[in-house]
């Protein structure tokens, strides 16, 4: 990237917190019909301990993808608006994504329903170039790209009006930008394993060029924000909310699914998981299994000998979101992906059947 032209102050004065710009919720462009509901059942417990059991289930999934600058006439501007656009469509396909939880009507869990409330997405500037912010936090203890996504976690008390899906697009100084996802974990296997990160660049990249003309400019327009006012909103966990967290990849071929094998299979990826980050995560973890769309299982476990190994591929890089290209030709420079927010030690299962393959989430608080 050329910064011949930039005039950016000392690399300490560049990294001040990320101003937000904008903040919109963005729905599917069709009404979700019929509605889609994923029960989440709280296994062996008693009806008072599932009222406040929303702790167990909290954590978010952080994914930031960082692009260089693309040269295009009011491309900073126009670039959130086909991200809204895209996503709007890309949604579509995964209502739950916009959906909220609520209570059950029997008080005795809870439900994610596609309501189309809508995910957050917010726009936001950066006063430091990208190869500047990349390198500084590669170099620095502080974490600066907690500062590039956003994250509420999910409110016990009204969970119906917490988001479950935001993105931030970030534009660096002298071109360059960012774009953020924080998932919750109850859904992050839309994210890891059921691509949708590719289905909606694929739709981003075919929007301006739809040949029947059906749209002809983005839906959502910030080219007449000239001057616009900063908003200071309580967000980005710090530190990458101190949680460790490794995740798997494990193939599934010719595998009988239960709960036997569930718990099996966070028992091995715990023993590993505690190899890879160097600590202990404890006698006792929160299993949550997503086997089904409908249905999401959640139980306390507590840690055992381990009868038969399973064989696990670790690694972020094995599930490709470095591929994702919102413009043309133009691929992520780096990917960084991360798990924040979560209470307890957690192990999360989502297998998908259809590819043969299991993702598997271990996260402990520091």
């Amino acid at each position: 990237m050329d910064h011949e032209h930039c005039n950016v102050a000392s690399e300490n004065q560049c990294l001040k917190k990320t101003q937000i710009v904008s903040v919109t919720s963005v729905s599917p462009v069709k009404i979700t019909e019929p509605r889609q509901v994923c029960r989440i059942l709280f296994n062996h417990e008693s009806e008072n301990q599932k009222i406040h059991a929303i702790r167990k289930i909290q954590g978010c999934y952080h994914m930031v993808l960082y692009y260089e600058n693309v040269e295009e006439e009011h491309h900073d501007w126009s670039l959130t608006g086909w991200i809204v656009e895209s996503l709007a469509r890309t949604l579509l396909d995964h209502p739950l994504l916009a959906g909220r939880i609520q209570k059950r009507d029997d008080v005795t869990g809870f439900e994610i329903v596609s309501n189309d409330s809508g995910i957050r997405l917010l726009e936001a500037q950066c006063s430091a170039t990208l190869s500047e912010f990349l390198e500084s936090n590669k170099k620095e203890c502080n974490d600066h790209e907690a500062e590039l996504v956003f994250w509420n976690e999910i409110d016990a008390r009204f969970s119906r009006f917490s988001p479950l899906f935001y993105v931030q697009v970030t534009k660096f100084i002298c071109g360059g930008y960012s774009v953020g996802i924080s998932c919750s974990l109850l859904l992050a296997e839309t994210l890891i394993v059921k691509k949708f990160l590719e289905k909606w660049a694929q739709i981003y990249n075919m929007l301006p060029s739809i040949s029947n003309k059906e749209i002809d400019t983005t839906i959502f327009n910030y080219l007449g924000l000239k001057s616009p006012k900063f908003l200071y909103l309580n967000n980005h966990a710090q530190n990458k909310n101190r949680v460790q967290s490794v995740v798997f990849k494990i193939t599934t071929k010719d595998v009988s699914f239960s709960k036997e094998l569930w718990r099996e299979l966070a028992m091995v990826c715990i023993e590993e998981g505690e190899q890879k980050l160097e600590m202990k995560i404890g006698s006792s973890f929160t299993l949550v299994v997503k086997e089904f769309l409908e249905v999401i299982e959640v139980e306390s476990v507590t840690k055992s000998g381990i009868e038969n190994q399973i064989v696990c591929i670790s690694s972020w890089d094995d599930f490709e979101v470095d591929e994702v290209v919102f413009h043309e030709e133009n691929k992520a420079v780096h990917v960084s992906c991360w798990i924040g927010s979560v209470a307890d030690a957690l192990v999360m299962i989502f297998p998908c059947i259809e590819e043969n393959v299991c993702g598997v989430i271990v996260a402990a608080p520091n």
